[in-house]
């Protein structure tokens, strides 16, 4: 085919940096192209955003954390300029404000639609994230019509919200920094949870990320699992709010945040829930547990210290029923995300959860077309910080041979 570049990458986050970064490295033309900014996903967080994993986990290649700081979690803003200086330090080809609204195969290669015309391509490169939608559960839309409703793309901060009770509602790591951070703004605010995994900020004042990839916690391959569905999983409750502590059910309703179970629908004025809080709890216990033990096995596989046992509350939660519809001011909903690969004009491109079928993130439906970022493509670190340059080189190596 005539094409206009031979590599082709969309987005420009941490892993299409990366990509362009390799590509660049090899000798390979390419052109990113990005809807926005430089690392939008990142500027479009609350503002009081932090990574929840270590400074030195950012590890991107030839972008590596070198600042002083590298057990402390970077700020939002500071995520967004680390990533805009890393484009900037090997002139990446980035054309920004350029969005692809269609990608389809044609004369053997691709052409990516832009609403400043289209771009032949002979590889293309999506890059466009980890999860690219918000999931709403059904009766979202119903309540949204009687109360103020936004997820986490909607919120800033405390002030963002209208004055009054909040009610938030998500399960996973999410949900659980937001009401902490509206409780400890003073805000009235209650948590419809669902079932997380939960994790120790530290043991023995160590990362509990640093321990869980010493245990290889990170190299878990999606065959390793149970079943496909992991992919859907809520991430470990964690934050790196305040220097990085504990965040967990338990934590929370220590700090004064009424529990409930999930929410499964709205009935009249009233919220439909579960009867699931204990279950829930009891799952950020085990996950807890794990981890912590994690930690014992490595520190006797590597010959230090023994570390203490753990000694965990499990004193029962008491559930409360949540405010009504009428008595709240705003309700969060923050129910994880769902990929969207819709704009991909190519048959049979995604399994029956809405992922790519690839191999090493090429995919089986059409050769030419690979994908970075994707949570799962090789490892469970595919879509970090600390994993996404490795398939990003590996990428990289596959489309320059």
């Amino acid at each position: 085919m005539s094409a206009d570049v031979d590599v082709l990458v969309i987005g420009a986050g941490q892993a299409g940096l990366a990509v362009s970064h390799e590509l660049g490295s090899a000798g390979v033309e390419h052109v990113v192209l990005e809807a926005d900014r430089i690392a939008r996903s990142w500027a479009s967080r609350w503002d009081s955003f932090r990574l929840v994993t270590p400074n030195h986990t950012v590890r991107l290649p030839g972008g590596e954390y070198r600042g002083t700081d590298a057990a402390g979690f970077l700020a939002r803003d500071e995520i967004v300029t680390h990533l805009r200086d890393y484009a900037a330090s090997f002139h990446a080809p980035i054309e920004e404000g350029r969005p692809v609204t269609a990608l389809v195969q044609e004369d053997g290669g691709f052409r990516a639609e832009t609403p400043l015309g289209g771009i032949r391509a002979r590889n293309v490169v999506v890059c466009t994230g980890a999860y690219q939608r918000e999931h709403r559960p059904p009766w979202a839309s119903e309540l949204a019509q009687r109360v103020y409703v936004t997820g986490p793309g909607g919120y800033r901060s405390p002030d963002s919200l209208p004055d009054g009770r909040v009610l938030v509602i998500g399960g996973g790591q999410t949900a659980a920094q937001l009401t902490e951070e509206l409780h400890d703004a003073g805000r009235d605010v209650a948590l419809a949870a669902g079932a997380a995994p939960s994790m120790p900020r530290r043991i023995a004042g160590r990362d509990a990320v640093d321990w869980l990839e010493d245990f290889g916690f990170f190299e878990h391959t999606l065959a390793d699992m149970p079943s496909p569905a992991v992919r859907f999983a809520a991430n470990p409750l964690a934050t790196g709010a305040r220097g990085g502590h504990d965040l967990t059910l338990r934590t929370l309703a220590a700090s004064g945040v009424p529990l409930s179970g999930r929410v499964t629908g709205v009935d009249g004025d009233e919220f439909v829930v579960a009867d699931d809080l204990a279950v829930s709890v009891a799952v950020g216990d085990e996950a807890y547990r794990q981890i912590w033990g994690a930690a014992i096995a490595v520190a006797e596989a590597q010959g230090l210290p023994a570390l203490p046992p753990l000694d965990l509350d499990d004193t029962p939660l008491e559930a409360t029923e949540p405010p009504r519809v009428s008595e709240l001011g705003a309700v969060v909903v923050a129910c994880g995300y769902r990929p969207a690969y819709g704009w991909i004009r190519i048959p049979d491109l995604v399994d029956d959860m809405g992922f790519p079928v690839h191999e090493g993130g090429r995919s089986i439906r059409a050769p030419g077309l690979w994908f970075v970022g994707m949570p799962w493509l090789s490892h469970r670190k595919s879509p970090l910080l600390l994993g996404v340059g490795e398939d990003a080189a590996a990428v990289a190596r596959r489309i320059a041979a």
